[in-house]
């Protein structure tokens, strides 16, 4: 049900619907509920999710445009698929479907940065007004609900653990938390022990050098902007996650727990929805706005937005996806090392994708319409 309401309080944003039930995942107390009737009822949507389905609307009589959106099948699936993993576990190798939770759990975690993004003054940056939309709420609670999602808050887990009580269930606790550190450096999360910290005032001077936008546009702007698309993309692209996860942990003849580890991820997959849905609705109101620069310069924002999606699409199919598929394969690989049937597994294991490897390290993936494209190394 929508409202007609546009103006909403941080408290309001926060907060949860009465729950008959609360969630608990392998015993820990999780965010969200259940309704009298058994149903699952996600986080922080009491007045979130009428309120960016109000925005939407709003956004759609002012500008009748179509929302900036990417059909779910225009992302690659999962790799392995559903039937690769399954094919692993019957072989004796659940490491690497333990190993993808256990990386999805952890940047789930990173999610809390969320709150640390630095936010520029909004209205000074368009030239009409941004009373009554999702961008103005941005810093209102939205940014915040999507950290508290993601990492949890107070005593309430969030998607992170939740990930993580689907992979304990479904594998009988399989990792300890050494060995659990030892993956994640393997998979290059987290900083190496005794390794230097991370150069903030480098990185920024670097992100400076190479930015899309036009000089007089605010910088910490753009980095929102792009954290936001980037954020998009993850979350659309998720989905497929969502259904290779399903369809795995939910198979009670390779998994334990009776599917319950599937339950879970399913309601982290509902709990995602108004992430999409308020990303979607505060680019598509930033696109739709003509943009002011720092010396009073005006610019299309559909030609800005137009400028860091296209960036961030470009690097999502191809640079991102490269990576992913040879950490994905580095982690079969290891789970393999030393087994005679190394080789024979591995080619079996092609042969039910549509990912193949080349001599050179990139790979062709098969798409859904049937054509084969090279994803360089």
């Amino acid at each position: 049900m929508t409202t007609e309401q546009v103006e909403f309080t941080e408290t309001e944003l926060l907060m949860d619907h009465a729950f008959a039930e609360p969630l608990f995942a392998n015993g820990e107390r999780c965010h969200g509920g259940f309704d009298d009737e058994g149903t699952y009822v996600s986080p922080r949507t009491r007045f979130r999710a009428p309120a960016i389905e109000a925005w939407e609307e709003h956004r759609l009589e002012q500008s009748g445009t179509a929302p900036l959106e990417i059909p779910l099948d225009t992302w690659p699936q999962n790799f392995p698929n559903i039937e690769q993993s399954k094919f692993l576990i019957r072989k004796g190798a659940p490491e690497p479907t333990i190993s993808a939770l256990t990386r999805i759990g952890t940047i789930e975690g990173f999610g809390a940065m969320l709150r640390y993004v630095t936010l520029p003054p909004m209205q000074p940056l368009f030239t009409d007004s941004i009373v009554g939309t999702a961008t103005d709420h941005i810093r209102k609670g939205l940014f915040e609900a999507h950290a508290r999602d993601e990492a949890g808050f107070e005593d309430e887990a969030g998607h992170n653990k939740m990930w993580f009580a689907a992979r304990d269930i479904a594998f009988e606790n399989p990792v300890t938390e050494d060995q659990t550190q030892l993956m994640l450096q393997r998979m290059g999360i987290g900083v190496t022990p005794g390794g230097p910290p991370p150069d903030l005032a480098k990185m920024r001077a670097a992100a400076v050098a190479n930015r899309i936008l036009p000089d007089d546009i605010d910088f910490d702007f753009e980095s929102m902007l792009n954290r936001m698309i980037s954020l998009l993309f993850i979350e659309i692209s998720a989905f497929h996650g969502f259904i290779w996860a399903e369809g795995v942990l939910g198979d009670t003849d390779v998994c334990a727990g009776d599917g319950e580890a599937a339950r879970i991820v399913s309601y982290i997959r509902a709990d995602e929805t108004p992430h999409v849905a308020y990303l979607q609705v505060a680019l598509s109101e930033m696109r739709d706005r003509t943009w002011v620069g720092a010396d009073g310069r005006t610019y299309d924002g559909a030609e800005m937005i137009g400028r860091l999606w296209d960036k961030q699409l470009e690097d999502s199919r191809f640079l991102r996806r490269s990576e992913n598929l040879k950490l994905a394969i580095r982690e079969i690989e290891h789970a393999l090392d030393g087994r005679s049937d190394k080789d024979d597994v591995l080619e079996e294991l092609f042969t039910l994708g549509t990912v193949t490897p080349l001599p050179d390290g990139g790979f062709v993936e098969r798409t859904r319409a049937g054509e084969d494209v090279l994803i360089p190394a």
